[in-house]
Order: C-alpha cells, then sequence, then structure tokens
C-alpha cells in the first residue's frame, strides 16, 4: 500500500527516563519529531517554575524538537477540591504551553469515587450522575480560559473518571460545546472499563477527536500491551482516522512497565518496541509517521 497520509509521531518522554535530554534523544532515534511533556527531572509540568519551563524549552529546542501536548494531570483529581484548586493548575499548564510553543493541553473529568486500580468496569451510573453537573460545568470554565489563550483543551478518557466510557465522553463535548475542548482518544482506557473502542464508541466520538494517544490493553485482564496485541482495535482505529483525514499527532503512552493512577512508565528498550509495534500497524495502514 502505498503511504499517502502522514501523521506526527509524538511520545511521553517521561516514560523513557527523567531527563528530557534523554527523553528527546530517544524519540529522535525512532523517528519522533515532538515529545509530549508530563515531567522533566521528576517534576510534573504544572509544577515546574519558570526557571524550569526556560531551561526545558532549550533542551527541547537544542534536540531539534517541538511539543505535541502538554500532558497536564488536571481533572485527576477529586470534586471536593475547590474548583481554584484546578484552574491554578490549567494556569500552569497555559504558561507551559506558551512557553514551549504547544497549542494542545490533555486533562481529565474527575475521579467520581476513590478509583480501585484492579477494578475493569466503568464508573456506575449513579456515581457519575452526582457529580454530572458540577463537573460539567467547571470544564465549561476551563474552555473558557483555553480559547482566551488560544490553545485546545483534549480530554482522555482515563478510567474511573466521569469521561470513562464512549456515552460520558460525548455528554462532555457536547454539553461544553465548545471547539477548545476536543478529545484525546486512548484505545486501552476504553478497553479497561470493558469497552471495545471501535465497536462501541467511534462513531459518536469521530467528529471531536483531535489526538491519538497510543496504547492497547486485552479485555480478558486489562493489562497493557504493544499495539495490536490488544483488544484495543488499533488497526480499525488507524483506518478510521485515515480515512477521516486525520493529520495529527499520534503519541506513544507504552505503560508497557509501570503504570499508576497518574501516569507510566516503560523504559527506553520497552518504549522502542512499543514504537515499532505501531509503526508497523500505520505503514501497513498507508500511513507515514514523521
Amino acid at each position: 500500500m502505498t503511504n499517502d497520509t502522514t501523521w506526527q509521531l509524538s511520545g511521553f518522554g517521561d516514560e523513557i527516563d527523567p531527563d528530557p535530554r534523554i527523553q528527546c534523544a530517544v524519540l529522535s532515534a525512532l523517528g519522533a519529531r515532538h515529545v509530549e511533556v508530563r515531567s522533566a527531572w521528576g517534576t510534573n509540568i504544572v509544577d515546574l517554575d519558570d526557571d524550569g519551563l526556560d531551561a526545558l524549552a532549550a533542551t527541547i529546542r537544542d534536540a531539534g524538537m517541538g511539543v505535541s501536548a502538554i500532558a497536564s494531570p488536571i481533572g485527576k483529581s477529586e470534586l471536593s477540591e475547590p474548583a481554584e484548586y484546578e484552574l491554578g493548575r490549567l494556569d500552569r499548564a497555559l504558561r507551559a504551553a506558551d512557553v514551549l510553543g504547544s497549542r494542545y493541553i490533555r486533562l481529565f473529568s474527575f475521579w467520581c469515587h476513590e478509583p480501585d486500580a484492579s477494578s475493569r468496569s466503568s464508573l456506575s451510573t449513579s456515581a457519575a450522575a452526582r457529580g454530572r453537573d458540577e463537573i460539567l460545568r467547571r470544564m465549561g470554565t476551563w474552555a473558557e480560559r483555553a480559547a482566551a489563550a488560544g490553545v485546545t483543551l483534549v480530554h482522555e478518557n482515563e478510567k474511573h473518571i466521569y469521561g470513562d466510557v464512549p456515552e460520558r465522553v460525548l455528554d462532555i463535548v457536547r454539553t461544553v460545546g465548545s471547539p477548545s475542548l476536543r478529545l484525546a482518544w486512548d484505545n486501552a482506557n476504553f478497553v479497561q472499563v470493558g469497552v471495545r473502542p471501535v465497536a462501541d464508541g467511534w462513531a459518536q466520538l469521530a467528529p471531536y477527536v483531535e489526538y491519538l494517544q497510543v496504547k492497547d490493553a486485552r479485555l480478558a485482564d486489562g493489562e497493557v500491551v504493544p499495539a495490536g496485541e490488544g483488544d484495543g482495535e488499533l488497526r480499525e482505529t488507524i483506518a478510521n482516522l485515515r480515512d477521516a483525514g486525520f493529520s495529527g499527532f499520534a503519541s506513544l503512552e507504552p505503560h508497557l512497565t509501570d503504570f499508576t493512577a497518574t501516569g507510566g512508565f516503560s523504559g527506553a528498550a520497552a518504549f522502542g518496541r512499543a514504537a515499532r509495534a505501531f509503526r508497523s500497524l500505520t505503514d501497513h495502514a498507508g500511513v507515514t509517521l514523521a
């Protein structure tokens, strides 16, 4: 198949190493020209001060790389926190996006109960309903701030947050109703709450998908595996995005060595294995990664 579609390859640099110099070197060796920034030197992106942001920007620039997204933790918190807590983190993420030259900020839609890492079911309807109105009100405020800054927020369908299944993800984007809030599609996270991503969610969510986070998982046990080795329908996802004319970022987030509620780690070797697995799928689909 002739490659006539090009996507921009990126990846969560801190899944490789805490040092952004090593992050950029490994990603560059894998053919990526961008890095998704979640943390640097062991400090989360929203906790880096201005000097830290300037140092990070210089490191990435010196490596000849760009930044695909600010992988913030915004919305990975309890709704009982005051609204100002996440607004403060959003302000720092917007500052990071400005300094690092990114037009995207990844975020979430709040824990609705204490997350249970062993559970592979989605939130109960009653647990989600209790927080819905306040969650969507706060997310509307976030979208307004992002719009004023010329930045697009992309919601990730994380496990055990309000937007963990397609129906509630759709509720978020339709209710907020802002072009500054779109979706980061994560196949593995859908699988881990019992959803078949394409079969159960693609048709209604496709118009809002603007960013692809690349990882896969098995329905049987929720284990994260390289792209194409699980039940995340990565092949179908790639084909659907290609056919829809997608030309944005595909960001590797392998989670192959260790992961928690706040992030994951793979190391350089496992990250490389994940990158090669994904490139095999995109090559077969006629998609060039650049």
